[in-house]
């Protein structure tokens, strides 16, 4: 006779667990697998239901982290240490709690651990897990370009410690993932000649595995070599990276009038012939750093390489000349893309609504961090534009890269830009594997799911600030009024 809890299940269409019990030693193996886990974590709904309360309890939370309870953290301290990623200062932040857990962020590279410090006593005593508080309460306080890489590393390492919190990965924490591991595109490199470019492009595609490259080539090609530039008399053009004020390279585009001649255009399609020659077609090309020339040469460059089918033109001009881009855009059949310096969801919103470009292409160290870069790809999405992800920094915000990318239905590539750093993957520890013949692997483990490797880490400090997460009591005041609005 069947006792009322058996009843009760079988108007269910549920078993007992002594019903469960039979009828898993007598189905063949992959059954038997599929009982168990049907079980709420090996416990049957029969004996979920009826088991003592502290029996139910302590099985239901079986999974739960135990080292942390969300709702009572608190931030306790911040501190950095600025790594050197090749030549480019990295500085790496760590958000300390009340519970022993923590997060790790970084400020983007060659932008200055201060952006980040600055915000430590705006978020002092504050719940680490409620991030889109704390992102509201700081964003005022980021600005286009490395100043937003202070506000993108607090961001970074609290969805790092509420993914640990919680016992998850940060990308399940944003909406979960579109796919187990993320494309990257990685640069092609020059070469001392044709041999040497010969080798070492074939190591990035047959050893390395990369499916998507980028190429550099720019009027600094064209430095004297006369006929080929008009106004470079007056401009250096062979400068592209200074800041100094009134110099080439700290000049918006538009700004110089430096022109390009058929004698120099011809010169730099030489050089993208001999790229696309080598990879073929089937790999995508993406082109960066052209120099500093108006919208008018960017035209007469799209049309130029149109042979080529590019993946796109990159920066031609400044982000912020949105009319321009439109008009770039419009005249060309090479898809354009720029964003690694915008800060914020705002001004790509202005670019796609008009059109503007065709691709997005945010840091996600400037742009706001994982989830407000992950608001610009849906925006985007929704204009039907795709979006690539600018990076070149340590593994740590490569990580957060990862993570948003595997979040982000319209997202094509990110870049790999240390790819011929020996040390790179070595300054994390981590339980998988970050790179798997050109891509991303993207994890399970909590938080971003990597941690620094202290050892390596510390071999590669900044010659000129080496110390290594020391305690910034000078970072805890507020000492201004900073609300917005009266």
């Amino acid at each position: 006779m069947k006792t009322p809890s058996q009843k009760f299940l079988e108007r269910l269409g549920l078993k007992d667990s002594n019903e469960r019990d039979k009828e898993e030693m007598s189905a063949p193996p992959g059954r038997r697998d599929f009982i168990r886990k049907a079980g709420l974590g090996g416990m049957s709904l029969g004996a979920f239901m009826f088991s003592p309360m502290e029996e139910t309890m302590a099985q239901s939370t079986s999974n739960v982290n135990r080292n942390s309870a969300p709702s009572d953290l608190k931030i306790t301290d911040m501190r950095y240490a600025v790594v050197m990623n090749g030549h480019a200062r990295c500085p790496v932040i760590r958000i300390d709690t009340n519970q022993g857990i923590y997060g790790l962020g970084e400020v983007r590279d060659q932008g200055s651990y201060r952006y980040a410090m600055f915000l430590k006593s705006r978020i002092l005593g504050m719940n680490p897990c409620s991030v889109e508080l704390i992102f509201k309460r700081i964003k005022q306080f980021g600005f286009h370009g490395r100043q937003g890489g202070g506000v993108c590393a607090v961001e970074m390492a609290l969805w790092d410690l509420a993914g640990k919190a919680y016992n998850v990965p940060a990308y399940q924490l944003i909406g979960g993932k579109y796919r187990d591991k993320v494309r990257l595109y990685a640069d092609t490199p020059q070469g001392r000649d044709e041999d040497d470019f010969t080798a070492r492009v074939s190591k990035r595609i047959d050893d390395q595995g990369f499916t998507f490259l980028k190429m550099d080539f720019g009027i600094e090609l064209l430095k004297d070599v006369p006929g080929t530039t008009v106004n470079d008399n007056f401009w250096n053009i062979g400068r592209q990276w200074t800041n100094e004020p009134m110099t080439y390279g700290a000049t918006e585009h538009q700004f110089t009038q430096v022109q390009i001649t058929d004698k120099g255009f011809d010169i730099l399609m030489e050089r993208v012939e001999r790229v696309r020659n080598k990879i073929g077609y089937s790999i995508p090309l993406a082109t960066d750093h052209y120099g500093h020339f108006d919208h008018n040469n960017a035209i007469r460059l799209g049309k130029a390489v149109e042979p080529y089918r590019l993946a796109w033109l990159e920066d031609l001009i400044p982000w912020k000349f949105t009319e321009q881009w439109r008009q770039i855009s419009l005249a060309i059949d090479t898809p354009t893309t720029t964003g690694e310096d915008i800060y914020l969801k705002e001004e790509f919103i202005k670019l796609c609504d008009n059109h503007a470009i065709d691709i997005v292409h945010p840091d996600l160290a400037t742009s706001g961090g994982l989830l407000e870069t992950k608001k610009i790809g849906d925006y985007a999405e929704e204009k039907g534009i795709a979006m690539a992800m600018h990076f070149a920094g340590t593994p740590i915000s490569f990580m957060a890269n990862v993570h948003c990318a595997a979040a982000t239905q319209n997202f094509m590539a990110l870049e790999h830009h240390s790819v011929d750093l020996d040390y790179w993957e070595d300054l994390v520890t981590t339980e998988h594997t970050l790179i798997e013949k050109g891509f991303a692997i993207v994890p399970d483990t909590p938080g971003l799911g990597v941690e620094l490797n202290e050892d390596v880490a510390k071999e590669h400090l900044d010659p000129e600030n080496d110390t290594y997460f020391e305690p910034t009591p000078e970072w805890d005041q507020i000492r201004s009024w900073d609300r917005l609005w009266s």
